[in-house]
């Protein structure tokens, strides 16, 4: 079962970033009081009592004329194409304006299922507006402040009501891997090459995949599914390609996968957008292995390869521990190389250690190197234990968290690693003073 998609429409300055925020929890949109600010989709994830689902922060829609607001509004026409349903927000203390009916004409049109978010009702003006806004025609009203938290509940219980509840396409016993990546990398020649057998059409042309497709194969006796996406975009271009729907579908397989395989084009090497991608997945707490296909293509391989590696290590410090495959998907030479370490990075992402295992590592790392002191104060640890998998995660109680600073934080996770095997997958460390939960 798929997650559900919510968007966020209105008009500019009406506090849907706010919302955005409050929602998933974070600060990844971005928040001035300049109208029209936030230009692009953001997407995050909310999770609700037994629910989770993706929220969509679009850019406010305006009915003047000019390409920079038609370009958000063919942006979040997508976002409501996208979603199952929408949250239609408004000004409580302005009131309504012709771009709010503007949005509300878009919206029927759509025909998908609206609640009214009526923001800021904790104004003394929202009293004088409240009866308009019932005059948009829709069923759902929920009075809120984004910005002081009041309402939000109200308005999850109206979003989450004829949801079902997250269930797994696939059993546990099933690997789900990924594969991600610019267009025209290779994904769908990988698919292929790995199924050895033509189940995705392949094309020169990039963004032939517009969806994300499931094929479930056994390998080794064990049951995988591959996920092929279509090709991620940078997002301001999204509206005006094939790929226009790919990079929430690609975020969406990115959140159903165990493991994600990032294709590297080796011909045009390493661009910026594919650190993105990688983050997307990083951040999404999953295992990660890189491929570089298209290597048939490339001269002197072995000399090249060593230039490739340093090159890969040097652009993606922040995953130092992916590990990194060299392959030709369109030749299938060194296409098995890759399976066998998408079972590892998976078992490595469920691995458990010891608390005894993982206190005496810890309990050395921080005898042979000592954290500096702090205002005449010295970090201390007293316990180490493991609290989840996929990615591991770790508690470490400590005299104060504040103490902690971000190179020994790197320093004892690289202790876990060169004792336990966590290549290909993200682990996390959370410092916890004594007595917090």
């Amino acid at each position: 079962m798929k997650k559900p998609v919510v968007a966020l429409v209105g008009r500019p300055n009406v506090g849907k970033s706010t919302l955005f925020n409050r929602l998933v929890g974070s600060k990844e949109s971005i928040i001035e009081d300049t109208p029209g600010v936030t230009r692009d989709r953001i997407y995050g994830t909310a999770k609700f009592q037994d629910y989770s689902f993706f929220v969509i922060d679009t850019g406010g829609i305006e009915i003047e004329s000019g390409n920079f607001n038609e370009e958000i509004k063919g942006q979040a026409e997508l976002a409501i194409y996208e979603s199952d349903i929408v949250v239609f927000v408004v000004d409580g203390k302005e009131g309504l304006t012709a771009s709010d009916y503007a949005v509300r004409d878009i919206l029927l049109k759509s025909g998908k299922e609206v609640v009214v978010a009526i923001n800021k009702a904790d104004s003394k003006f929202f009293k004088e507006n409240e009866y308009d806004f019932y005059s948009l025609g829709f069923d759902e009203y929920v009075k809120i402040s984004a910005e002081q938290n009041t309402g939000i509940y109200d308005l999850l219980e109206n979003i989450t009501k004829d949801f079902n509840k997250i269930e797994e396409d696939y059993d546990d016993e099933t690997i789900k891997f990924s594969i991600i990546g610019r267009p025209n990398v290779g994904k769908s020649s990988l698919v292929n090459a790995i199924l050895n057998e033509e189940r995705v059409i392949v094309s020169e042309v990039a963004g032939t995949t517009r969806d994300a497709v499931d094929t479930p194969f056994t390998y080794h006796n064990q049951k995988f599914v591959v996920i092929d996406t279509a090709g991620m975009r940078k997002k301001g271009k999204i509206y005006e390609n094939v790929e226009k729907y790919s990079l929430l579908r690609a975020l969406k397989a990115i959140d159903r996968s165990n493991v994600c395989v990032i294709v590297i084009n080796a011909e045009e090497g390493i661009i910026e957008h594919d650190k993105h991608i990688a983050g997307y997945a990083i951040e999404a707490g999953k295992a990660v292995i890189i491929a570089v296909n298209k290597w048939d293509l490339i001269e002197d391989k072995d000399k090249t390869m060593k230039e490739f590696t340093r090159r890969i290590r040097n652009e993606f410090q922040f995953m130092p521990y992916a590990p990194i495959v060299f392959l030709s998907a369109l030749t299938k030479k060194r296409i098995h190389t890759l399976m066998p370490q998408i079972i590892k990075a998976n078992e490595n992402a469920h691995r458990e250690i010891k608390t005894s295992a993982l206190n005496s590592v810890i309990t050395d790392a921080y005898a042979l190197n000592l954290p500096p002191t702090y205002k005449n104060k010295r970090l201390k640890i007293y316990f180490a234990n493991q609290v989840n998998t996929c990615p591991p995660t770790f508690n470490i109680r400590v005299n104060s968290k504040g103490l902690i600073h971000f190179s020994y934080k790197r320093y004892l996770e690289n202790k876990i690693r060169e004792n336990f095997d966590f290549e290909g997958t993200p682990i996390i460390l959370n410092f916890k003073n004594k007595g917090e939960e």
